[in-house]
């Protein structure tokens, strides 16, 4: 892609099923709405620390993807952003974001990692549910984030990590309540 482009748009990729692997290049600040939806042979894509919105859908139904990396600069995901990327095994959300998507990740039933970073403060609904194999929750946000009330974890038994102190907010938020096992970190 070309060095000058500021903006994926939406639909650019979708239903490009023989896609394997983007690079998008520094500069572009957007990646809109099932920009690569259904692009069910990506494995691989980089994304630039110059994203800072992944909207609704853009990767959803990448099922061949095996990690993406989530830069630093990304301040939301919205709904859907990596919905039924069954292939990917850990996410790591950066300390950078804010906000994370109803059903951004549901789905992903080969999850066995997540790690939310300590400045998200809301989480949508049905953001990691169906996420089978999800055994570890790493949430370095000391305040608990606001979850849905139509949950985020539906259908997930995981251990939850949370910074030391912070563990009896935990235990007594809405959602993050219902994990038996959580444990402190430093």
């Amino acid at each position: 892609l070309p060095k000058t482009l500021k903006a994926i748009g939406s639909y650019a990729f979708s239903g490009c099923s023989s896609l394997t692997s983007v690079k998008i290049p520094d500069g572009v600040t957007t990646i809109w709405t099932d920009a690569f939806w259904g692009c069910s042979s990506l494995t691989s894509v980089t994304i630039p620390d110059s994203v800072t919105v992944i909207w609704w859908f853009a990767f959803s139904g990448c099922s061949s993807l095996t990690s993406v990396k989530i830069p630093d600069g990304v301040m939301t995901i919205r709904d859907g952003a990596f919905n039924h990327c069954s292939s990917l095994t850990s996410i790591m959300i950066p300390d950078s974001m804010t906000e994370i998507g109803g059903i951004a990740f549901q789905y992903c039933s080969n999850l066995k990692s997540i790690t939310i970073g300590s400045s998200v403060t809301t989480i949508g609904a049905s953001a990691f549910s169906d996420c089978s194999s999800l055994t570890s929750i790493y949430c370095k946000a000391i305040v608990p984030p606001s979850v849905s009330i139509h949950g985020a974890f539906n259908g997930v038994s995981a251990t939850l990590y949370v910074p030391t102190g912070s563990k009896a907010a935990y235990t007594a938020a809405d959602e993050w309540k219902n994990f038996s096992n959580i444990f402190e970190m430093d």
